[in-house]
């Protein structure tokens, strides 16, 4: 059905303050993937799919939040969830990684867990998809934005077979971006956006990323020259 990236990075912001952030980039070819797998706060960064129970995001993030560790939230949610075994769940907070699949998600699935990072994925082409999302993150320069480098991340994915299901032709992409820092990380518009159907919905995801951050710097310059 899916396939998706948590990160947690840390980095320095423009007044050389040590700073958190959170991502989660998902695709699958369903519409609307956005509006339920990918949950990120300032605390972590949590992807609900398979057979999605959108309690694990919220409730997730509201556990870490309170200062539980993301996979002991998460173990704690699957346990009281009957439908445990057909649940795939994984995420990051600022101190570890968590990742779950359960038996009874339709292959091929699962997992790979990295430094600060997770990649998931069900009813994919193979295992080749999950770490070639997981190879283009980690290889990707960590001092530049997240956003197009989770799209970059997503496109290698779908490049590697993404999902199987060849005969559903709408598909969705979305991701999301939260960071700690007190002023807006260049790239900051770009941070929450959703293709909701299309048939190429990671390339239309970086068509969007560019207008929202480069189309917008040229509104906001256009602003400041009228003022």
């Amino acid at each position: 059905m899916t396939f998706s990236i948590c990160v947690h990075e840390t980095y320095a912001d423009a007044a050389g303050e040590r700073t958190e952030r959170f991502g989660v980039a998902v695709t699958t070819r369903l519409p609307a993937v956005g509006s339920l797998c990918p949950y990120v706060s300032e605390h972590g960064a949590i992807a609900t799919q398979s057979m999605v129970n959108e309690r694990l995001g919220e409730k997730g993030l509201d556990y870490v939040a309170d200062g539980v560790a993301v996979g002991d939230a998460l173990e704690a949610l699957l346990n009281a969830d009957d439908g445990r075994p057909e649940r795939q769940v994984h995420g990051v907070d600022a101190e570890g990684t968590f990742a779950f699949s359960g038996a009874e998600c339709h292959g091929w699935y699962g997992a790979r867990e990295g430094e600060n990072y997770t990649v998931a994925g069900n009813l994919l082409a193979g295992a080749s998809v999950v770490d070639a999302v997981a190879d283009a993150y980690a290889s990707s320069d960590h001092t530049e934005a997240l956003a197009p480098r989770l799209i970059d991340a997503l496109a290698a994915g779908q490049a590697e077979g993404g999902d199987k299901r060849d005969a559903l032709t709408v598909q969705s992409a979305a991701l999301r971006v939260v960071t700690t820092a007190d002023d807006e990380e260049a790239g900051g518009y770009g941070n929450d956006l959703r293709v909701d159907a299309s048939e190429s919905p990671v390339r239309d995801l970086r068509e969007t990323y560019r207008s929202a951050t480069v189309e917008f710097a040229r509104a906001a310059e256009a602003y400041e020259r009228e003022e």
